[in-house]
């Protein structure tokens, strides 16, 4: 199967099934001698973990990591590294029901249509539970990025259904991010999404919403003009995420409605000798290029398509069937989207400085 690789410089390949044996990534290209430990991956992957909290699925899995290559000594050898997450409280039985029926809004039949085949079991390769790969890939890329150019990746809920969120994308930090299990900083909004998220479950329903992400101390100069532009690849990684339907930078769609005007980012000196914007309408990327402002970005997520609900659907053998989906699953994917979310900028990021190292002479 295809499709299993992202980036160039820095590179993984995630494998693993939702219902199988584990999940995990292979990363290729991360600098040598970088510190690292599994704890720097751990804290990430309990972010991500499923029971967390009464608002997410409550399949119980540790998620604890294994690395069982690339390190000696606590540093990178400039090898491949290997991470292995198992799979400990998987329950494939809860979709016997389902094996020759198609979920509405899941990848059941496009999988099947393209290969003939399907792992009907937790969804397979299209389950959520894929993106630990992503999540240990990306701690892994966080330490390159924060050990090259000391680059900040921070993400938040800012939107759940028709709840906003009001966030300082220029202070907001983890500590706030992680004070609330719905990983909203704001914590009226916080406490509306909730409720709101409660509210959905017990209707046998779920909710979308959006994830907003900075990343500050950004070096001017990251993008490969013209189809590796910083913002293209950014787009690709973060669209690329289970559930996600959008994505934009900076202003995004809401400048369609400014003229030239308001929307121009002016140029200031900087207090570091190089040009800076008085605005960030850009979000940190100008031509595809980075031009040194804060990256600032957002993801929209769909609702969650399995609910407890009855829903229309159709058999393998195009036949009408009422489903009534069984299994644990998130009634709104938001607060766990979030370290997905930075995991897929760090590792473009990461890609980028490397590439843009390669790109410079000393």
């Amino acid at each position: 199967m295809a499709g299993n690789t992202f980036g160039d410089q820095f590179r993984i390949t995630t494998f693993g099934e939702s219902h199988g044996g584990g999940v995990g990534v292979v990363i290729d290209g991360c600098p040598p001698r970088l510190e690292l430990d599994s704890s720097d991956v751990q804290v990430e992957l309990d972010r991500r973990r499923p029971g967390q909290s009464r608002l997410v699925t409550q399949r119980n899995e540790d998620d604890r990591v294994e690395i069982y290559s690339g390190l000696f000594e606590g540093r990178t050898l400039g090898s491949s590294i290997g991470m292995l997450v198992r799979n400990e409280d998987a329950r494939p039985g809860a979709y016997e029901d389902m094996k020759s029926t198609y979920r509405p809004s899941h990848a059941d039949w496009t999988t099947e249509a393209k290969y003939g085949i399907r792992n009907w079991q937790g969804g397979g390769r299209a389950s959520a539970r894929e993106t630990i790969g992503r999540v240990a890939g990306g701690a892994v890329a966080r330490k390159v990025i924060q050990h090259v150019a000391g680059i900040e990746v921070v993400g938040w809920v800012s939107s759940v259904h028709d709840i906003d969120a009001q966030v300082d994308c220029a202070t907001v930090s983890r500590e706030e991010v992680e004070a609330d299990p719905t990983r909203c900083p704001d914590p009226e909004a916080a406490a509306l999404m909730t409720t709101a998220i409660e509210a959905a479950r017990k209707d046998g329903n779920s909710l979308g919403g959006a994830v907003t992400c900075v990343a500050r101390n950004m070096v001017a100069g990251l993008g490969e003009p013209v189809f590796d532009k910083l913002d293209a690849d950014l787009a690709k990684a973060l669209m690329s995420l289970p559930a996600a339907k959008g994505f934009e930078i900076g202003s995004g769609f809401a400048g369609t409605l400014m003229t030239g005007r308001e929307h121009n980012d002016p140029f200031v000196p900087g207090s570091d000798g190089r040009p800076a914007t008085s605005t960030n309408n850009s979000g940190g990327v100008q031509g595809g290029i980075s031009n040194g402002e804060d990256l600032v970005l957002r993801v929209a997520f769909k609702p969650t398509a399995t609910i407890a609900s009855p829903q229309e659907t159709v058999t393998q053998d195009n036949e009408s069937v009422t489903l009534e989906a069984r299994g644990r699953h998130d009634p709104c994917v938001l607060p766990r989207a979030v370290p997905m979310v930075e995991a897929m900028v760090c590792l473009v990021l990461a890609d980028q400085l490397l590439r843009q190292q390669a790109n410079t002479v000393s």
